[in-house]
């Protein structure tokens, strides 16, 4: 049973180069201009290995320079990408000592659709004709809330019936949308979808900020993957568990090493607790779905099975599982925390629990958080029955048909569930924090006494939010493209709106996360495929666009080398431009020192 200890173990490693890194550096170096030779600020230059699955990008300083010394070298792809411009790709071939220049030209794009089609998605959900943000706020919190409509495919042009049966689809995993509201859907997609070009012009802030920074992905995995969170070990390498195939993916970034590690097998069905539902297009293979994790002071990962309803540890040295059942009807643990103290934390979204986790005694507290409504009681209390149920027939989606939301008129999904989401402790009294993201709230637990304070948030959407230095908590307002700052001392509020690319476009910050040296925040922003840093000291955004367009990110995560580090994991996978999802790791001050090392070598 899932209860009993078990430990298992399946490693493949593979490399990621074709070549072995050498001691000495490939470097190229040259502008990016314009067809008619204008510098272009901010354009990014991205260089993929030979067999094209890691990547190294830096951006053009305000003359249209860059720089950037490679950890890998042989037959190379260089492309120059920029806002309102065709990519240009070259072949190059150096070696691992040898410096080019390399110059780049951006043409105009050929034809209108080429320009809209290079749009980020923010950009083409500017086209759907709401009536109002009251009318289109349903669709951010549903349909926006695990992709992006972020290239032809998936926001090609289909009749309402069509999109009518894959909102349908995404009923499957937990879309709480009504009859009507699907038929709204449907046809707000014909009508907006509708294969023209968008006429609409981004506008990139190439800041000092970004002409410093670089970017690092290594692809992991394959299109039906779903690397839900990574995060980073004490060890420097990045970990990231596969909700979608029940696996822990473990890159070494040193050597350029992908480790795959199987999680133990499961007498419960492909699909777990939720195997009655049709699970989003049919891709998960898994029975637990590892979700979120964090380390130990003891070296052991611990992580959140949202499917089977399990926590999870990993020891990284001897490749051991150990596998505690939740029970009391928890239903979709999510986010996950440890304290100080060793305890591990984390929220469990479905049932409306939160719940406390002692490695040494391995007692386990399920706290029920309070119901806020009749029928999200009602939620709390029968959906598990529900699910279960539903499992008689697998995948049949039994349960939507029998929810109230189908069945009750004026019934929706912020009626019926609580969904705690995001969790972090406060660094100041270890306080434990969390996010209700569908009832609007945000809750404090007493460790101690596990007294529970709840407050109403004043924008929608609170996701994941975590604590700076000073034990202020940053909370992203998915729902409402905006950044709240709380301070638990005096029970207020701050609102921050995101900056956006284009006046009518709107953002879905899903996760971020405080640098507790410097202050700064860093967000997700992943409807226009960017990162933002907020400095609150100046109330300032910088905006650090993805090399690659359809990037969803994750939870964000802090290296000791300096780098933000987070996992791509668009759903479905091979919506990502590159066809699978990836690490991705942002230094603010690796194109600097690329450039400073090519000027010293210079000299």
């Amino acid at each position: 049973m899932i209860g009993r200890l078990r430990i298992a173990v399946l490693a493949i490693v593979f490399c990621f180069v074709s070549s072995p890194q050498s001691a000495s550096a490939a470097t190229l170096e040259g502008t990016v201009t314009t067809s008619d030779g204008q510098a272009i600020s901010g354009a990014m230059v991205t260089v993929f290995s030979p067999n094209r699955m890691r990547k190294e990008t830096v951006f053009t300083d305000a003359r249209g320079r860059y720089a950037i010394v490679l950890r890998y070298d042989g037959e190379l792809t260089v492309r120059a990408r920029a806002s309102r411009f065709a990519d240009q790709i070259i072949e190059v071939t150096i070696g691992a000592d040898e410096r080019q220049t390399i110059d780049l030209q951006l043409p105009p794009f050929a034809t209108d659709l080429d320009r809209s089609n290079a749009l980020s998605a923010s950009a083409h959900l500017t086209s759907l004709p709401w009536r109002d943000t009251d009318d289109r706020q349903p669709f951010i919190a549903q349909c926006n809330y695990c992709h992006q409509v972020g290239n032809p495919l998936t926001r090609g042009k289909r009749t309402a019936e069509s999109w009518k049966e894959s909102i349908q689809r995404m009923e499957g995993y937990m879309a709480i949308v009504t009859d009507e509201q699907v038929e709204r859907f449907s046809q707000v997609l014909s009508e907006g979808f509708d294969g023209e070009p968008v006429d609409v012009v981004q506008t990139y802030d190439a800041s000092p900020e970004l002409a410093a920074a670089k970017v690092e992905e290594w692809l992991v995995g394959d299109g039906m993957s779903f690397i839900h969170d990574a995060d980073v070990g004490e060890d420097g390498k990045l970990y990231g568990v596969d909700e979608g195939h029940d696996v822990i993916w473990i890159l070494d970034r040193e050597s350029n090493t992908v480790e795959k590690v199987a999680l133990p097998d499961s007498d419960l069905p492909v699909g777990g607790l939720l195997s009655g539902a049709a699970m989003p297009i049919g891709i998960f293979t898994g029975k637990h779905g590892p979700h979120s994790l964090a380390q130990a002071k003891d070296g052991r990962f611990w992580f959140t099975n949202a499917l089977s309803s399990t926590l999870m540890s990993f020891d990284p040295e001897t490749r051991g599982f150990e596998v505690i059942e939740i029970g009391e009807g928890a239903l979709y643990p999510h986010t996950i925390r440890i304290d100080a103290k060793g305890i591990v934390w984390f929220t469990i979204a479905v049932s409306n629990q939160l719940a406390r986790f002692d490695p040494e005694t391995k007692e386990l507290t399920v706290l029920q958080l309070p119901h806020n409504g009749f029928w999200r009681w009602a939620t709390d209390t029968f959906f598990p029955l529900l699910l279960k149920y539903a499992a008689r027939t697998p995948r049949g989606n039994k349960h939507i048909a029998l929810s109230p939301h189908k069945t009750m008129s004026g019934i929706e999904y912020a009626d019926l569930f609580n969904l705690p989401y995001g969790i972090d402790i406060n660094p100041k009294d270890g306080g434990v924090w969390y996010a209700k993201l569908w009832a609007n709230k945000i809750g404090h637990v007493d460790p101690e006494t596990l007294e529970i304070t709840e407050y109403d948030t004043p924008l929608k959407g609170p996701r994941r939010p975590r604590f700076d230095a000073d034990g202020i908590l940053w909370i992203p307002a998915f729902d409402e493209s905006a950044l709240l700052r709380f301070d638990p001392k005096t029970g207020e509020f701050k609102i921050f709106e995101l900056p956006t690319l284009s006046p009518d476009e709107y953002e879905t910050p899903y996760a971020l996360n405080v640098d507790r040296a410097t202050g700064d925040v860093w967000l997700t922003s992943n409807m226009s495929d960017r990162i933002l840093r907020f400095i609150p000291s100046e109330e300032r955004f910088i905006s650090y666009p993805s090399p690659t367009r359809v990037t969803w990110l994750r939870d964000l995560v802090f290296t000791k080398d300096g780098k933000i580090c987070s996992s791509s994991s668009n759903l479905p996978a091979y919506a990502i431009e590159d066809g699978v999802p990836s690490f991705i790791c942002l230094d603010p001050e690796g194109g600097a020192r690329d450039r400073a090392r090519v000027a010293d070598a210079q000299e």
